[in-house]
């Protein structure tokens, strides 16, 4: 459908946790604009899949914004890199992402060894596609950075602010355009700065983790363990439901949860002693419309045996000058 010229979209793709399942992939979140900018947000494990449902040429999905390195948030971009590039994207991917406590531990570290990791993949097709958007160019910015601009184009500004999750580098980011605000919370129990930077957004995501119980129910963990995650390293249903009655947003998003009838209604159960405004209990593939009057949530039909569409610029040829990596041996 197409966008008012003050609407956005905004359009879960993974809602679910590490091990993806097939209802549910890993986080990923995108965010379309009235002015045809379209920002991918995580891209975790079985995401991609979701993504290419949706039948966006690829040339509008060559921004990514990582909230951090754990795979259930970038497991798919693989899929993404060579997808993309395989079906017409033109030009390099793009990712933004934060900085570690060690150079080691940031984005830029992990894109230059992704390359690496899959030198076999990307040499052998640079004899047939065209280079460019083999590449990945790489935006990294400061964990540390409260409310830092790190990205402002075309009237979309997008902030980033930490959390604190298993260790130093996670954070969230808050999407402004036209007077609307989109806060995208990466993984992380209660914090100050979510509180602070998330208030009055139109759109709140915020993570709200299975209960103890049900990861030892459901999720195979030792009930020490599910404590420690549960409550320590995720934020469970009830402090979402406090930080939602703080920050008080238009509509509120809880996902990172398997959503599912032994699951929802105990979570919504825990979050519901703390807040009573709007909510969404996400899941793949819901989709909210959003302008300054209204908030429309809906869930997206999409077809199981999508095609890649033409984006508005063809694909490039392929760069003649790599040599073919079929050796004589082979031949």
């Amino acid at each position: 459908e197409e966008l008012g010229s003050d609407e956005i979209r905004l359009i879960a793709l993974g809602t679910g946790m590490p091990l993806a399942r097939r209802s549910q992939a890993a986080t990923c979140w995108l965010v379309e604009l009235g002015n045809g900018d379209k920002f991918l947000f995580d891209i975790g494990t079985g995401a991609n899949a979701n993504l290419r449902a949706l039948m966006i040429p690829f040339d509008f999905l060559k921004k990514v914004f990582l909230t951090h390195l754990h795979i259930d948030h970038f497991g798919d971009l693989p899929g993404l890199w060579a997808g993309g590039w395989t079906s017409g994207r033109t030009s390099a991917l793009e990712v933004w992402g934060p900085s570690g406590a060690t150079p080691e531990m940031g984005t830029a570290y992990a894109m230059e060894n992704f390359l690496k990791t899959y030198n076999w993949d990307r040499t052998t097709r640079l004899a047939n596609l065209a280079s460019a958007p083999a590449e990945i160019i790489v935006h990294e910015f400061d964990y540390r950075g409260e409310n830092e601009i790190i990205y402002e184009e075309n009237g979309v500004v997008i902030r980033s602010f930490p959390t604190i999750h298993a260790g130093d580098g996670p954070v969230s980011f808050a999407l402004y355009w036209k007077g609307m605000k989109i806060v995208i919370g990466g993984d992380s129990m209660p914090n100050l700065w979510y509180r602070e930077y998330a208030k009055d957004a139109d759109i709140a995501i915020h993570e709200c983790f299975l209960t103890p119980e049900q990861l030892v129910k459901y999720y195979n963990q030792a009930p020490e363990t599910a404590i420690g995650v549960g409550t320590y390293v995720h934020c469970p249903p009830q402090a979402f439901g406090k930080i939602m009655a703080t920050v008080k947003p238009r509509m509120a998003i809880a996902y990172h949860f398997f959503n599912e009838s032994g699951t929802r209604y105990e979570i919504e159960h825990y979050i519901r002693e703390q807040y009573d405004g709007p909510l969404s209990m996400a899941n793949d593939m819901m989709v909210w419309n959003i302008t300054k009057d209204n908030i429309l949530v809906r869930e997206a039909v999409s077809p199981e045996e999508a095609w890649s569409v033409s984006g508005p610029v063809a694909p490039p040829p392929p760069d003649r000058t790599v040599p073919d990596q079929v050796s004589e041996w082979v031949l």
